[in-house]
């Protein structure tokens, strides 16, 4: 079970006392500076990072009408703006990014790509295979695809 690390978590984002959760509010908290913390970007890493194997793990978004999740190498830029893209080590996908291509699904990629799904997924499913080189998503619902990243890891990869 992956919990997420409060020390990553953008003053915006609130986490569940579990740590198993966040939703956006709409003012930053009084939060500790921290070398770990995204200062500008709504994004929260877990806790438990991967240099090998496979691991899968899922997500549940549920009706959220806006959504980003996927997987980042360790090294990502925390202290300024980022693109969500591989090219800035973070591999994901999202509903509703940045209040445009309302009900659209995106692939963060370079540019961004719209997906086409059969049914909205209230559950996804991410599996990762470090040597592989790919992080996958899945309606984890009913296990169709969404979209596969290939990558060359070479450092250690958060959810």
């Amino acid at each position: 079970d992956l919990s997420l690390d409060p020390d990553t978590a953008n003053p915006y984002l609130v986490l569940s006392e579990d740590r198993r959760s966040v939703r956006l509010r709409g003012a930053p908290q009084e939060l500790p500076a921290h070398p770990k913390r995204f200062d500008y970007s709504f994004c929260v890493l877990a806790r438990e990072g991967f240099l090998a194997g496979r691991h899968y793990w899922e997500v549940e978004v549920g009706d959220g009408e806006s959504w980003v999740l996927g997987a980042a190498r360790e090294s990502v830029r925390r202290k300024e703006k980022i693109d969500f893209a591989p090219e800035e080590g973070i591999w994901a996908v999202g509903l509703n990014w940045k209040g445009k291509n309302w009900d659209q699904y995106q692939a963060f990629t370079s540019p961004e790509m719209p997906l086409s799904l059969c049914e909205r997924p209230r559950k996804i499913g991410v599996y990762l295979d470090y040597e592989g080189g790919w992080v996958a998503f899945y309606n984890a619902d009913n296990m169709a695809p969404i979209f596969t990243f290939t990558a060359a890891f070479s450092e250690r990869i958060f959810p």
